[in-house]
């Protein structure tokens, strides 16, 4: 929004036109701006002058920054817990922060619990489903009264005055009372209750390893509003999307149980449980405690809650305060001892790897139905052996980086999400491997595409751009999110060079951090760090199932004491290719051969080792012929990508002679 004053004279003409520009309103992601000018008329038409004022007007929208707007929220709630009835009452209000251009008539909250009902979209998805997720299956369908899951608005406000609003399914229709403009801000307060569902996804009371409560989507959360508009997707089983902003949250609950939580406990030596180490106080076990807890700059709150927890904590070295909660067992006592070491480990790696982890506290709960991510905490089950425990910690810590901190629509780009965090999670405990921390042989290249392999292999792929609640059986999703996903991202420093990777996956966490990324963001930063054009990778990555398949097709004499060899591409995805030539006398060379849609190549990676780029080969192409400056008889073989990293179906083909 521009707001502008110019002084005018009928006739006149413009000689000299200077000004100013003011502030009027500002906040993280938006700003108000004045535009005054002084202007002299003495030689340009009146309609000249209009022009040259329009200009100036766009120059300075232009000069804005490119950042994409957010909006913001701030929830402050209190829930009063029944442990008998499992169910809570609670009271929310939420002040909303209009930072888009548009102005919103209405909006839209998702009520999760509502999920978890006989005939809800996520049972009937699930019972239809031709490989449908096993701890789903049919079991909502059989869930009796007592047993189910709802989340029930009792009133709704918008600044002071009643709002309609409609139930319909997981989402809450409302409009409102008054229009929010842009750069404008509402409160909205509303009381609910709900019931806690048998722990079935997720979620829920009394899940397979006895934790009471696993609460994770239990509160009414407002959809996000971003550049693409409204995301009030109903809940049937996938992924999840939220907007930034700062959570102040009361939970009452029988004080025999010990909480672990998204933010920061604000009364610590009222509560004890583990959390006060001055206080010499014993566990109260009677009468109801109120756990006060504030997250600042998070899209979503996840809280656990048990009345066996055992509760300990570590200072990283390089990062945050870790906190520890689960059952203390004889079977799982020492992996939960060694845990917190490893994990010190992991922080100090990927803080450098992967960005700064940007809050001070990081939770490890025991609960749900396998491994749950959330910002500030993980929901994970915790009867594992050390490997598996760790790997599910890890996993479900990196996801703290892609979408607890740079948060990608998950429903609409899963795969930046899963299999970016499935690639992070390969490279961290390939590390901890190397060190000795985790038994097995840790590896130069960690990553492996077998899951992709099997996926294109199936006729079942469908794009990764593919709505993560729209794939047409489990088996393509789960391949798609995280087995594509991952190698779109292990190819990566295959295409552009390990050291430009490098520098782009911390220059994308620091440009992207708290934004909502997309696709092209995350293209648009390799781009930048390796100079190189990458659009058609998106492309045929992301918006097609064509597969890699390269092969060589034979090394020719030409007579001349030269060879030719002739590459062929056999799939109908193009890709750079590394060559490895090895010589008879036992010397190697590298050759890389750029596409030519790249505008240029990767530098050596491998020291030591000759390198050199030869001619680009144009997409359209499907065979090249690379010269080489010695005879056949002096080449022992020709390999096509000798690391595999590139995601190549037939791989056999790859390499002459073939044994």
């Amino acid at each position: 929004m521009l707001i502008f004053w110019a002084k005018m004279k009928e006739n006149c003409f413009l000689t000299q036109c200077s000004g100013s520009i003011r502030i009027l309103k500002k906040n993280n992601n938006f700003a108000l701006f004045a535009i005054e000018l002084k202007i002299n008329f003495e030689s340009m038409t009146q309609k000249a002058c209009i022009f040259c004022l329009s200009m100036m007007v766009a120059a300075v929208v232009t000069a804005q920054p490119a950042d994409r707007w957010q909006q913001r929220v701030e929830y402050d709630m209190e829930i009063d817990m029944d442990v008998e009835s499992h169910s809570y009452d609670g009271t929310q209000k939420l002040t909303y922060y209009n930072n888009s251009p548009d102005v919103l008539d209405r909006v839209f909250y998702h009520l999760y619990f509502n999920a978890f009902q006989p005939n809800s979209m996520m049972d009937m998805r699930s019972r239809t489903l031709p490989d449908p997720d096993r701890r789903v299956g049919s079991r909502i369908s059989s869930l009796t009264e007592d047993e189910i899951g709802y989340l029930k608005i009792q009133s709704l406000k918008q600044d002071g005055k009643i709002v309609q609003w409609e139930e319909v399914g997981t989402i809450l229709e409302v409009e409102l009372a008054k229009p929010i403009g842009p750069g404008e801000q509402t409160v909205l307060e509303m009381t609910f209750s709900a019931q806690v569902p048998v722990q079935i996804r997720r979620s829920g009371r009394d899940s397979d390893e006895g934790i009471s409560y696993s609460m994770s989507q239990w509160y009414p959360k407002l959809c996000e509003y971003d550049y693409q508009g409204w995301h009030a997707n109903p809940y049937v089983g996938r992924e999840f999307h939220g907007v930034w902003g700062n959570f102040d949250v009361r939970i009452s609950i029988d004080a025999a149980y010990t909480i672990g939580a998204t933010g920061y406990l604000q009364n610590p030596s009222k509560i004890g449980h583990g959390y006060d180490s001055e206080s010499s106080a014993p566990k109260k076990n009677k009468g109801k405690l109120t756990w006060h807890f504030k997250a600042p700059g998070v899209h979503d709150f996840v809280w656990a809650a048990d009345p066996d927890y055992t509760h300990t904590t570590h200072q990283c070295k390089d990062g945050p305060l870790l906190h520890f909660f689960f059952q203390k067992t004889e079977d799982n006592a020492e992996e939960w001892a060694t845990l917190p070491g490893i994990m010190d480990e992991v922080f100090s790696y990927v803080n450098e790897r992967f960005g700064r982890y940007p809050y001070d506290q990081y939770s490890f709960i025991q609960g749900g139905d396998g491994g749950m991510e959330y910002p500030m905490a993980t929901l994970i089950t915790g009867n594992r052996q050390l490997p598996s425990l760790v790997g599910v910690s890890v996993h479900e810590l990196m996801h703290s980086w892609y979408q607890g901190v740079l948060a990608t629509n998950e429903s609409l780009y899963s795969w930046m999400d899963e299999g970016f965090t499935s690639f992070a999670t390969a490279e961290v405990m390939n590390m901890l491997k190397l060190r000795g921390l985790l038994p097995g042989k840790g590896v130069d290249q960690p990553q492996s595409h077998a899951g992709y392999f099997a996926l294109a292999a199936s006729g079942l792929e469908e794009p990764l751009s593919t709505h993560a609640d729209h794939f047409q059986t489990s088996f393509a999703y789960w391949r798609s999110a995280y087995d594509k996903g991952k190698a779109f991202m292990a190819q990566m420093p295959y295409i552009i060079g390990e050291e430009a990777f490098a520098r782009g996956l911390v220059e994308y966490f620091e440009t992207w951090k708290f934004k909502h990324p997309n696709p092209n963001d995350f293209i648009r930063v390799m781009e930048k760090t390796s100079g190189l054009e990458l659009d058609w990778y998106k492309e045929y990555m992301v918006n097609s199932t064509h597969v890699i398949d390269y092969g060589i097709v034979g090394v020719e004499d030409t007579l001349k004491g030269k060879s030719v060899v002739t590459l062929r591409r056999e799939g109908v995805m193009p890709m750079p290719l590394d060559l490895e030539v090895t010589y008879a006398d036992g010397s190697r060379e590298i050759i890389t051969i750029p596409l030519r849609i790249m505008r240029g190549s990767k530098p050596a990676e491998s020291p030591g080792v000759p390198f050199s780029v030869a001619e680009d080969w144009p997409w359209t192409h499907p065979e090249y012929r690379l010269v080489l400056d010695v005879t056949p008889d002096q080449i022992k073989r020709v390999e096509i990508d000798p690391t595999r990293r590139m995601a190549d179906t037939t791989p056999e083909n790859n390499v002459i002679p073939n044994q």
